[in-house]
């Protein structure tokens, strides 16, 4: 892809710092992160499979959130490992690319993902008792093809809009990761045209989920106000409480990121933002789904063969 008077063939990959200590340190914390990642959505993922008690609907998403997750985290991290204790910190063409289609469309599966589940917790507390009709396995399985269609289809608008502009100057990203951002600050020239189809793939992937979620959140608000006693109000929240913890993370970060001109970008606020979107968060999504769970800890008592008062 020819930029100007050259090719460019590769981007470098400043990471976050320049100083061997503070890489060394950052390649520890980051390696930690990411085994516990690895961990704590693969442990997830094999207590649904193994449990039948775990064979419900709101379980079955949780499980392809960590599974989604899982893909997330290694799209980022091992690059990010490598960044941090080799010299060299480039990333072919190809790779950018690559990394940017598969990181946008996980990013966007995640949103409709999250806006899936809220769909599920509606129906289980607004009528429990026809819940496993409402929430069929044709339905659920349905909407995960859909959240992964959708955010797919949504990354290759994205990556061929974002990989045809015309790149100048230097080919350094200030970033661990190619995203569009650091991106757009290495353009000669950013359409006006690219930032509409910017605003339009945020309103159709972040905003309409989001929007559904806080109707579903209103439903189920009323369905729980119905309720008559304040113990059963409280055990339909709690079941909510997770999600509700995980998506005010997840957008709260990705708004910040996303919805702003292209002209406000902050490059080193930014990065610790999309830091936490795309490392921290697949490793805290598993933790917010079992810390509290009785289920899954009662699950892993049966894994492990552990007696109940060993947890």
């Amino acid at each position: 892809m020819e930029r100007g008077n050259h090719t460019v063939t590769e981007f470098i990959l400043l990471g976050f710092s320049t100083d061997p200590v503070m890489q060394m340190v950052l390649f520890v914390l980051f390696l930690g992160v990411y085994s516990l990642t690895l961990l704590g959505n693969t442990t997830l993922i094999i207590l649904i499979c193994n449990d039948s008690r775990l064979h419900t609907p709101m379980y079955f998403f949780i499980g392809n959130l960590s599974f989604l997750d899982l893909w997330y985290s290694s799209v980022y991290t091992p690059k990010i490992l490598v960044t941090c204790i080799s010299e060299n910190k480039s990333i072919s063409f190809a790779g950018c690319l690559s990394q940017f289609f598969f990181s946008a469309g996980l990013a966007y599966s995640e949103c409709y993902l999250l806006a899936a589940m809220a769909y599920d917790r509606y129906a289980a507390i607004s009528n429990p008792l026809l819940y496993a009709q409402a929430m069929s396995r044709k339905l659920c399985i349905s909407l995960v093809v859909y959240s992964y269609t959708g955010g797919f289809v949504n990354a290759i608008i994205l990556t061929s809009n974002t990989f045809t502009l015309d790149f100048c100057g230097d080919n350094v990203i200030d970033d661990f990761f190619c995203d569009v951002p650091p991106l757009i600050k290495l353009a000669c020239d950013v359409r006006e045209s690219y930032q509409s189809v910017l605003y339009f793939l945020l309103a159709s992937n972040v905003i309409t989920p989001t929007l559904l979620i806080l109707a579903s959140y209103l439903f189920i608000i009323a369905a729980i106000l119905r309720i008559r006693s304040t113990q059963g109000r409280l055990k339909a929240f709690s079941t909510c409480s997770s999600h509700i913890i995980s998506v005010t993370l997840y957008y709260g970060s990705i708004l910040y990121i996303y919805s702003r001109p292209s002209s406000s970008y902050s490059l080193e606020r930014d990065k610790m933002v999309s830091t936490f979107y795309t490392v921290l968060f697949p490793m805290l999504n598993p933790m917010i789904y079992s810390l509290r769970n009785k289920d899954v800890k009662e699950a892993l008592r049966k894994l492990v063969k552990l007696a109940p008062s060993d947890i």
